[in-house]
């Protein structure tokens, strides 16, 4: 860790937030993607965050981690459509189950968190040069 823990926990947000984003680009990615059975079809996935911890004093040590990225147990969509290419012998395709509205809600919530921890940088930033000029 360096000696600036504030640059540190921004940049591990910023690092995890990024994480999100593509995830969020995956799941908005395969929204149309369609199957003929339950185990091919595409299903949402969501980073969990795992906050870091000390190895000695077991306290937050500052910032977050992806601890893994785990598939909605939602249940897919199912669709009556049997003149379609792909489906099954009773007539049904299967949807992913990818909300696009909460995927959009996600996106905007990472954006600014991203953003964020942007502002915090700057301003740790500016203060670490303030500290320097009282120096001078």
């Amino acid at each position: 860790m360096s000696m600036f823990p504030g640059l540190d926990i921004s940049a591990t947000g910023m690092h995890v937030q990024t994480i999100r984003l593509n995830t969020i680009a995956s799941n908005m990615a395969n929204v149309d993607s369609i199957s003929s059975n339950a185990g091919e079809t595409y299903r949402s996935k969501q980073p969990v965050f795992k906050t870091i911890m000390n190895d000695e004093t077991g306290r937050p040590s500052g910032g977050v981690k992806i601890e893994e990225i785990v598939e909605s147990q939602a249940p897919l969509k199912m669709e009556y459509n049997p003149s379609h290419p792909m489906a099954n012998k009773d007539g049904y395709i299967f949807r992913p189950n990818v909300n696009v509205v909460e995927e959009m809600a996600n996106m905007l919530d990472a954006s600014r968190t991203y953003d964020t921890n942007i502002e915090v940088m700057n301003t740790a930033k500016q203060l670490l040069l303030r500290t320097i000029q009282l120096g001078k």
